[in-house]
């Protein structure tokens, strides 16, 4: 599988990450790293949107497309989009459902038109993101009051500030930003906070130590 590369933000090495997730995209589909490491999370994006009885949703870093055509399935919105910047990611995806609607672009550049959805949803895929431009992005094509769930990595041992205060410069593919970061970061972007929490998983918090962020667009 390949990928097509695209003109993203400012994080480096970004053509090699996307190509690296093409190439294990049929990897993400099993059951065990699904329950264990990605299920939790999605579980409660799919909550958050029920509440907030969402009907035009965008996931951005949608990969394997699991957590959007689940949306899909179980909420009935009108309209789903799902958004990857991997070629090969996306070429499982559309495999899984023909009622979503695949689009294959970076989340520092969406291809949808403002205010054209009322919820955002992000899960697992935040630290590779150029973060002050996806989230103006998140912004611009959010209606008014619209939803934004972020679901992101937060190394939280004492040993992972310095690699975190390394990471933070765009020559790094990736940075997980910390609870506090995602907080300024929404703000800055135009949201107002909603919520924040740790993801409650069977495993220990320790091992996948990951934070869901919910905001709404001022």
């Amino acid at each position: 599988m390949n990928s097509t590369s695209l003109t993203t933000g400012n994080r480096a090495l970004n053509r090699v990450v996307t190509g690296f997730f093409g190439n294990v995209a049929r990897a993400y589909d099993t059951a065990a790293l699904q329950q264990a490491v990605y299920r939790p999370p999605q579980d409660q994006v799919v909550s958050e949107l029920r509440a907030a009885g969402s009907r035009r949703i965008a996931d951005i870093g949608c990969g394997t497309g699991i957590l959007t055509s689940r949306i899909a399935r179980e909420l009935h919105p009108e309209v789903t989009y799902g958004v990857d910047a991997s070629t090969g990611m996306l070429e499982q995806a559309r495999a899984r459902s023909a009622v979503v609607h695949w689009r294959h672009a970076a989340a520092e550049h969406l291809p949808l038109g403002d205010g054209e959805v009322d919820a955002v949803v992000s899960t697992s895929a935040f630290h590779f993101f150029d973060h002050p431009v996806a989230l103006r992005e998140f912004h611009r094509v959010l209606s008014p009051g619209g939803l934004v769930a972020i679901a992101t990595m937060h190394p939280s041992a004492p040993t992972a500030r310095p690699i975190q205060r390394l990471t933070r410069s765009p020559l790094f593919p990736a940075h997980a930003p910390s609870p506090r970061e995602v907080r300024k970061l929404l703000e800055d972007a135009g949201f107002e906070l909603q919520d924040q929490r740790k993801v409650s998983r069977p495993l220990p918090s320790w091992l996948i130590p990951d934070v869901i962020t919910i905001a709404r667009r001022v």
